[in-house]
């Protein structure tokens, strides 16, 4: 298994574009200037008022596959959905 860096900053409004099934996949560069595709479902848990912001490691396997995300640094404020 390896793990990537990413930084996110994606607004409520933005993450809504999955909720309403226009989004599947968000797609970003890592820290390391690498370009990454993940679902985007996977962030739901991360959702906050302001939408989703902080560092996060994503683990894949030796295909390339997600298999895991975790957040690394919550912004300052953090006040996640109930």
């Amino acid at each position: 298994m390896a793990n990537i860096v990413i930084d996110l900053d994606i607004s409520a409004g933005q993450y809504l574009a999955w909720y309403k099934g226009i989004v599947r996949n968000v797609v970003t560069r890592s820290r390391e200037g690498l370009s990454v595709q993940f679902p985007a479902n996977v962030l739901q848990k991360f959702v906050t008022m302001d939408g989703i912001q902080g560092v996060f490691r994503l683990t894949y396997d030796e295909n390339n596959k997600f298999v895991s995300i975790e957040q690394l640094d919550p912004p300052s404020g953090f006040n996640r959905f109930a």
